[in-house]
C-alpha cells in the first residue's frame, strides 16, 4: 500500500533544521553550483559540533514547535480504511530502560570512537557487540546489576500509572452511578404517584 499524502508530516529534528538551513544557504550563495553529498554533510557535522548551545538553541526551539505541530496533528489522524492506525505513544509515558548491552556500549562507544575516528556506526556496533561477548561475566555483572535496577523503578512506575488509571476509572463510574440514583429514585416515586392515583380513580 502506497503512503498516504494526508498523513502528517514527519518531525524533524534540531540537526536536520540546522542542514536545511545550510543547503539554502549554499543554495542562494551557489544556485548553479552541484552538491556532493558526502562532502556537505562532513562539513555540516563538522560546523554543528564547533557551534555553541546559544547557537544551537533557534533550530531547538524549531524542533520543539514541530514536534508539538506533529503531536498534534497525529492525533487527529486517521488513516485510510484497511490500513491500521498506528498507536499514538504518550510522550509523558516513562521511557524503557536500557538493556545491560546498551549501558556498555553507553561506557565505550566514546572510546572507540576516539580510537577510531573513521568507523562506520555499522562497524562501531559490530566491535561493541564483540566487546561485549567477548567480556567476562564478572565484567558483564556491574551494567546486569544496574540494568536490573533501572527495570524495577520503570516496572514500579509503570504498576502506579496503571493503579491511577484504573482509580480515575473507578472513581468515573462510581460518580455516574450517584447521579443516577437520584434519577432512579425519581422515577420510582412517581410510577407510585402514578399508581397511587389509578387506584383513587378505580375507586370513583
Amino acid at each position: 500500500m502506497g503512503k498516504d499524502p494526508k498523513k502528517p508530516r514527519g518531525k524533524m529534528s534540531s540537526y536536520a533544521y540546522f542542514v536545511q538551513t545550510c543547503r539554502e544557504e549554499h543554495k542562494k550563495k551557489h544556485p548553479d553550483a552541484s552538491v556532493n553529498f558526502s562532502e556537505f554533510s562532513k562539513k555540516c557535522s563538522e560546523r554543528w559540533k564547533t557551534m555553541s548551545p546559544k547557537e544551537k538553541g533557534k533550530f531547538e526551539d524549531m524542533a520543539k514547535q514541530d514536534k508539538l505541530r506533529y503531536e498534534r496533528e497525529m492525533k487527529n489522524y486517521v488513516p485510510p480504511k484497511g490500513q491500521k492506525k498506528k498507536r499514538f505513544k504518550d510522550p509523558n509515558a516513562p521511557k524503557r530502560p536500557p538493556s545491560a548491552f546498551f549501558l556498555f556500549c553507553a561506557d565505550f562507544c566514546p572510546k572507540i570512537k576516539s580510537e577510531n575516528p573513521g568507523l562506520s556506526i555499522g562497524d562501531t556496533a559490530k566491535k561493541l557487540g564483540e566487546m561485549w561477548n567477548s567480556s567476562s561475566a564478572e565484567e558483564k555483572q556491574p551494567y546486569e546489576k544496574k540494568a536490573a535496577k533501572l527495570k524495577e523503578k520503570y516496572d514500579k512506575v509503570i504498576i502506579q500509572n496503571d493503579m491511577e488509571v484504573k482509580l480515575v476509572d473507578l472513581i468515573e463510574k462510581f460518580l455516574g452511578f450517584y447521579l443516577l440514583v437520584p434519577r432512579l429514585f425519581c422515577v420510582l416515586l412517581l410510577l407510585d404517584f402514578v399508581t397511587m392515583v389509578n387506584k383513587e380513580v378505580l375507586k370513583k
